[in-house]
């Protein structure tokens, strides 16, 4: 009687723990698929850009509109805005509308791409692009698995992150390749732990009992927290290993 009373109480928890496990991993899967349609409008929107904007190696009037006339800051400042916003008023908005802003934000992140093939060699670009993708991949699968608690570490990057962005402004001015180089350093170690630390807490922040608005929220908004890890990760890499164009 007690083998039969232990077996009946055990078959219901076992049921849950299979269809959270099932949530969890159909959860994540949007985020990941979120996040690789963001990535993929960047390079369409960047490959787009960098055909209209340059021409025969010069640049053609749109290019000098885009990276040249005042309206760059335009270029430059967009997305960060857009970021902001979505961060802000994500919890206002409909999945659909935050949806389509993380498409839009990923667009421009693209256009304001579209640069880099003028400063970098295009098979440079994708060889970093693709050693971005399997370090990335190899950081977020471990920040999923992982039974370690990553949660201490989320103060040292979030410092480390501060340190790059004052760093970044004050060489603005300065212009020091010594400094980029550390600053590229650094951010390499920073975004690769982010990596992992944002895979870990966008696990975590998973609940069965959500409703579907706010499943498909935190779903976009882990998107976009791994979406700007790739894409750091992946400007960092190209500065320290990029071929430059003469």
């Amino acid at each position: 009687m007690a083998d039969l009373r232990e077996r009946m109480v055990a078959r219901p928890s076992a049921r849950t723990a299979e269809v959270i496990d099932q949530g969890l991993r159909s959860y994540m899967l949007r985020v990941y698929n979120y996040m690789a349609v963001g990535l993929g409008l960047t390079g369409l929107a960047a490959v787009l850009t960098y055909n209209a904007a340059v021409e025969n190696g010069q640049l053609t009037a749109f290019g000098q509109m885009l990276f040249v006339s005042g309206f760059k800051w335009v270029v430059i400042f967009a997305p960060l805005a857009l970021v902001f916003f979505l961060s802000f008023r994500v919890n206002r908005m409909s999945v659909a509308a935050a949806q389509l802003t993380f498409w839009i934000y990923a667009a421009l992140v693209g256009v304001s791409f579209g640069s880099l093939g003028l400063v970098f060699a295009h098979d440079s670009i994708a060889r970093v692009f693709f050693v971005t993708a399997a370090s990335f991949g190899g950081l977020s699968l471990w920040g999923y698995t992982t039974s370690r608690n990553l949660t201490g570490m989320g103060s040292f990057l979030f410092m480390g992150l501060i340190g790059i962005l004052i760093a970044m402004v004050v060489n603005l001015f300065l212009g020091s390749s010594a400094l980029q180089f550390v600053i590229s350093a650094v951010g390499v170690l920073v975004f690769a732990g982010l990596t992992a630390y944002d895979t870990q807490k966008i696990k975590e922040m998973y609940y069965e009992q959500d409703d579907q608005a706010t499943m498909g929220r935190k779903a976009i908004m882990g998107a976009l927290n791994l979406y700007l890890d790739f894409i750091n990760l992946f400007l960092m890499l190209l500065q320290l290993f990029g071929n430059r164009n003469n």
